[in-house]
């Protein structure tokens, strides 16, 4: 009789785990998590009792960072960039850490507040750079022009803001003067109007801001060039032609008003002034 050949079970039968090799599996899956977190608990525990058996301090940040500074993690490098004007002895009394001191510790956040409070910085960047390295990228203010307010001089920058009362004198010759309030915020507007009129600009020793709306020009001359309220772009123009066709400019003026648009009014300087200057007054003078 021909042989009868038995079937071969199927793949799937023979690849299907033993009900030891289910059970390890599970026991492994949970197994695996209850070691892990039994570690990460563990670890975290040392980080603890490192931090209270060696930090110091009020707050846990505080003893966290003596702990790390105990294992190596220390101020060594202050690095300071972009830092020109800024007096350094402010900066880093603003900036309140130093060599050897906990780096962890350190809020980079309140030394970028209080840097960004000195008035010569425009903006602050403060950084770590782990392990040992504190990183300050400063971005100053640029002095703009002289403002004059109640017999005092400061400095401000394009955006209006004071930079510094101090050393004012060593910029005067180099910068506008503008007086008066609301001169600082109101400055940016008339200088690039001044600048599109070089052969203007060149003659003016100060802008006085009146009433807080617009501008009367005091040239080297004495006399007091009176703008009209925002147009002083169109006013300027117009000056500019009228002293390349007729030097209007250079005739013994006191003043010269630009503030009605269909004419021009004209004032004589007074016979006794002879010098240009007895008719300067103490607002429209430069630090000295």
């Amino acid at each position: 009789m021909p042989r009868v050949k038995k079937p071969r079970p199927s793949p799937f039968v023979q690849d299907r785990p033993s009900q030891w090799q289910v059970i390890r599996r599970r026991v492994r899956r949970t197994l695996m998590p209850t070691v892990a977190g039994i570690v990460l608990v563990g670890g975290l525990g040392g980080v603890v009792g490192i931090v209270h058996v060696f930090g110091q301090g009020e707050s846990f940040r505080e003893r966290m960072g003596h702990a790390t500074a105990w294992l190596g993690l220390r101020v060594r490098t202050i690095d300071i960039q972009g830092r020109q004007k800024t007096p350094e002895p402010l900066l880093r009394a603003a900036l309140g850490i130093g060599t050897g001191e906990p780096i962890l510790s350190y809020s980079v956040a309140d030394a970028r507040a209080r840097i960004e409070s000195i008035q010569w910085v425009r903006s602050a960047t403060v950084a770590r750079r782990l392990p040992d390295t504190i990183l300050v990228q400063l971005v100053e203010r640029r002095p703009f022009a002289v403002w004059q307010h109640e017999g005092k001089f400061v400095l401000i920058d394009r955006d209006g803001q004071i930079v510094t009362d101090s050393d004012v004198a060593s910029f005067a010759s180099q910068l506008p003067l503008v007086v008066g309030l609301g001169a600082p915020t109101a400055a940016a507007a008339l200088e690039d109007a001044l600048a599109a009129q070089p052969e203007i600009q060149a003659r003016v020793s100060a802008a006085v801001r009146v009433g807080e709306r617009r501008w009367n020009l005091r040239l080297t001359n004495g006399t007091d060039v009176l703008l009209p309220e925002g147009a002083e772009v169109k006013a300027l123009a117009w000056l500019a032609e009228q002293q390349a066709a007729r030097h209007l400019l250079d005739r013994p003026l006191q003043a010269l008003d630009l503030r009605l648009p269909d004419r021009m009014v004209f004032r004589p300087q007074p016979a006794h002034a002879a010098d240009p200057k007895d008719a300067q007054p103490p607002q429209a003078r430069k630090p000295t």
